[in-house]
């Protein structure tokens, strides 16, 4: 039997959608669609591949992309942040950039099915190209939720696509911050969540590429346990002053959101 005599194949190879969404976008049968609760926009994300976490919603509603502004988030994954900033914010434009082909077109997918291409665009690239592949100072800001883990940091996870998604497989804390630094305007942000027990290193780093931290928000899970997420802005070019913001407490009891929380998710 030819692929193109497979029943789960159309006549040029693909797979064939289980169902079609709006806007004829395909939907298949490894992946579902999640309502985000911001003017009405909906992302399809794979069943059982990795799925945006509290990490981007909080990210999302930590930067800032005022009006005229044009964002690039790196590593972009399902989209999740390009989106969620371009019903938050009134930047111009938003761009997303993933290394990884069915992601990055899951992720076109879902700016299709919102209708948002005029202001969502997302690109296949490489982080550790993305100076090169966009050209320096072009955005004023750039977002990032990098995979957290090093090689010295817990177990690495042997699906591929999840292991990208969390460990340092395909661009490392440096690569990120030095990307970030070429991209940005003069006096342009960065926004990045990340791990607290890797503080330090965000610092160390950032500084290297003259990027100063300039704001910084520990989440913790409960107001009586410690910081498991931080979020930091970065300027290029700032000068040396850091403003360490209130904390966000995820949980005021077991699977009860704060309200804090309930805001930013926009319940």
């Amino acid at each position: 039997m030819t692929l193109q005599d497979d029943p789960g194949r159309t006549e040029d190879g693909h797979p064939v959608p289980a169902v079609m969404l709006a806007n004829d976008v395909p939907l298949y049968e490894d992946e579902l669609v999640d309502d985000l609760q911001r003017n009405h926009y909906q992302i399809i994300q794979k069943k059982k591949g990795f799925k945006f976490g509290m990490d981007a919603v909080l990210l999302s509603g930590f930067a800032k992309v005022n009006d005229g502004e044009r964002a690039i988030d790196l590593g972009t994954g399902t989209g999740i942040i390009p989106i969620l900033l371009s019903a938050k914010t009134e930047g111009k434009h938003f761009t997303g950039l993933e290394i990884q082909e069915d992601i990055c077109e899951m992720a076109q997918r879902s700016v299709r099915l919102n209708g948002i291409g005029e202001r969502v665009e997302i690109l296949r690239g490489d982080i550790k190209e993305a100076s090169k592949q966009f050209g320096a100072a072009s955005f004023e800001v750039v977002t990032s939720n990098p995979p957290y883990m090093n090689d010295s940091h817990g177990l690495k996870n042997p699906n591929l696509r999840k292991a990208i998604s969390r460990h340092e497989v395909l661009c490392t804390l440096d690569d990120v911050c030095r990307e970030a630094a070429k991209l940005l305007v003069p006096g342009g942000r960065f926004y990045m969540v990340h791990r607290p027990h890797r503080i330090a290193e965000i610092i160390t780093a950032l500084k290297q590429y003259r990027l100063e931290p300039k704001r910084m928000k520990f989440v913790h899970p409960f107001s009586d346990r410690d910081a498991n997420m931080v979020l930091i802005e970065a300027v290029r070019g700032g000068n040396p002053m850091v403003k360490l913001e209130a904390p966000i407490i995820v949980y005021k009891s077991q699977g009860v959101y704060t309200d804090e929380i309930y805001e930013i998710y926009g319940y």
